[in-house]
């Protein structure tokens, strides 16, 4: 029988190659290393490492043990730690990333889920729409707060928090800037903002369309990566973009007018997670969020 000591240890020596290293990590003696690798190459009947004076190497059989053991090891250690998690209780920090003032939105849910979960904190991190999936695949983020649709074959996408409509930010003296409100049709043929080529097709599509519902183009240039580099650049003139309507209470910008879309399809902001992410405390704020039902 192998005990999981035994595993962890080759699974440790298998990252430090080193005999010393290894034994410091886990606490142990190097001999009880030495004894542990032995009693696995007699198990298995071959050498797992080759061993000289001056390196440890895997063999091509440690490699693919290795290789292996490190998905089911790595699964044990995850319900092993979600279990101590929910034996103590719903504790710790959620990490939950979100764009802007949106997070400000969403303050009735934090609130609520605080008040349920004296023992857990609730920490707000920004997050750019250039970049919105990383920090959570990272695993520096529990939680994300993004536009839908999110699909994505390592996320998870969950209840709706908030629902809003669209404004399109024009410059001042802009044809548009005196409309009561304008279409999508009025976005064929002008300069959008080009959010870059790095995030998914659908994902863009859902905010800045390529064309406009009878099909003209919608140019997109300039490039952008942040929220405030959107408004400075309609403000020089360069570009005009849909926004999502709370920046109406939030932000004020020289140089730029808001003025709502009257047929825009509604922003739906989901929570999202990674599929492996799903603690207890992250469970229990989606619950949550999910029982105020978007507003």
């Amino acid at each position: 029988r192998v005990e999981l000591r035994d595993i962890e240890i080759f699974l440790t020596l298998a990252e430090e190659l080193h005999f010393g290293r290894t034994a410091q990590r886990l606490h142990v003696s190097q001999a009880r290393v030495s004894q542990a690798i032995k009693a696995q190459e007699r198990r298995i009947g071959a050498a797992l490492f080759d061993r000289t004076s001056r390196a440890v190497a895997l063999t091509s059989v440690g490699m693919q043990l290795r290789d292996d053991l490190r998905p089911g090891y790595d699964a044990i250690q995850k319900g092993l730690a979600a279990a101590s998690e929910s034996a103590r209780g719903v504790s710790g920090t959620v990490r939950l990333g979100v764009m802007g003032a949106v997070g400000h939105e969403i303050r009735d849910v934090i609130e609520l889920f605080r008040s349920r979960h004296s023992g857990c904190e609730v920490a707000l991190r920004e997050i750019h729409f250039s970049d919105p999936f990383a920090a959570l695949r990272a695993g520096e983020l529990d939680l994300a707060l993004l536009w839908r649709p999110v699909r994505e074959p390592d996320l998870v996408e969950g209840p709706v928090l908030l629902t809003e409509g669209r404004v399109l930010a024009v410059w001042t003296g802009h044809e548009l800037a005196d409309r009561a409100s304008v279409s999508m049709e009025d976005f064929g043929g002008r300069a959008f903002v080009d959010l870059g080529s790095n995030l998914p097709d659908y994902w863009v599509e859902a905010m800045v369309p390529a064309t406009t519902p009878g099909g003209r183009p919608v140019p997109r240039a300039p490039l952008v990566t942040t929220f405030h580099e959107i408004l400075t650049q309609v403000a020089a003139g360069e570009c005009v973009s849909p926004l999502n309507e709370h920046v109406l209470q939030y932000y004020s910008h020289p140089g730029v007018v808001f003025v709502p879309v009257h047929d825009a399809p509604v922003t739906e902001w989901a929570l999202l997670w990674r599929k492996d992410g799903a603690s207890p405390r992250v469970q229990s704020f989606v619950e949550t969020a999910a029982q105020l039902g978007p507003r």
